[in-house]
């Protein structure tokens, strides 16, 4: 029978909390494009809120630069750098500052990016935390990753990087940006779950069957051909949270093709909850 991480991941936030007393508590939700993370903490949302807890999430999406702001890094460093989503393409310091101001115990207004015009949404469709926040849910593809060695980043892993990124200048500068700010922001989650794929072959087919059901329920939707490139953007960094995040996530949900759960592993345990 297949295994709901909600009760878990609340077991967690629950023995942290103790620990914490009143502090803000930050989970962190990280995992491959396509894996659920949005729907996994939407519910892990409701349920706090069922419990009377404050919660709120912010998505790692909703920090990214504005497009003049990525359009600037494409001219003066990289054109891949124009396309959002790797580490250096998000503002890593508003986090940084948003998470101050909650730890203050002060509201503050969670930005919000606007995917269908690839832009940060005005000011006024961001939405207002309450005072006194307990639980900040920080969900996003990369959320506590850790920087590749330098030595792993001279061979390309795909035909983008071949191609587009010859000289490794994008990809250094994409690890470079792990490894400094990304980090601060990271060292402040308290809690760290990861949806595991069972690879990164299927989160091409994942993506693409987002798009497909937008197209579908919405009328708009990127074409099969734009997610099978876009995806390459993710494949180095994806393939390397996968074989070092289950060794340090405080849970990792390994999940099946159709993303079911397989297993949850946490790392002071040396079998699975199958």
């Amino acid at each position: 029978m297949e295994q709901d991480p909600i009760l878990p991941i609340l077991a967690l936030i629950a023995a942290k909390r103790a620990r914490l007393g009143n502090r803000l508590l930050v989970l962190g939700l990280c995992g491959a494009q396509g894996s659920g993370k949005s729907t996994l903490a939407g519910r892990l949302d409701q349920h706090l809120a069922d419990r009377g807890v404050s919660s709120c999430v912010l998505s790692l999406d909703d920090l990214y630069l504005t497009r003049s702001d990525r359009d600037d890094l494409a001219s003066k460093i990289h054109p891949l750098l124009r396309t959002r989503g790797v580490p250096g393409t998000h503002d890593v310091g508003l986090g940084i500052a948003l998470i101050e101001e909650l730890d203050a115990a002060r509201a503050v207004r969670l930005p919000r990016f606007d995917k269908g015009y690839d832009d940060r949404a005005p000011v006024a469709d961001w939405k207002q935390t309450p005072d006194n926040l307990q639980i900040l849910i920080l969900e996003g593809w990369c959320v506590g990753a850790r920087p590749e060695s330098e030595a792993t980043l001279f061979a390309p892993v795909n035909a983008l990087e071949r191609k587009e990124d010859g000289d490794g200048l994008w990809r250094r500068f994409v690890n470079a940006s792990l490894a400094m700010d990304y980090q601060r922001l990271f060292m402040r989650l308290d809690l760290l779950v990861f949806l595991a794929a069972p690879g990164f072959a299927v989160v091409r087919t994942w993506r693409i069957e987002q798009e497909r059901n937008l197209r579908a329920c919405k009328g708009r939707g990127k074409s099969d051909e734009y997610i099978a490139r876009f995806v390459l953007h993710y494949e180095r960094l994806t393939r390397h949270m996968l074989e070092d995040m289950p060794r340090r996530a405080d849970l990792t949900i390994s999940l099946r093709l159709d993303r079911s759960v397989r297993a949850l592993t946490y790392p002071e345990r040396t079998g699975s909850d199958q």
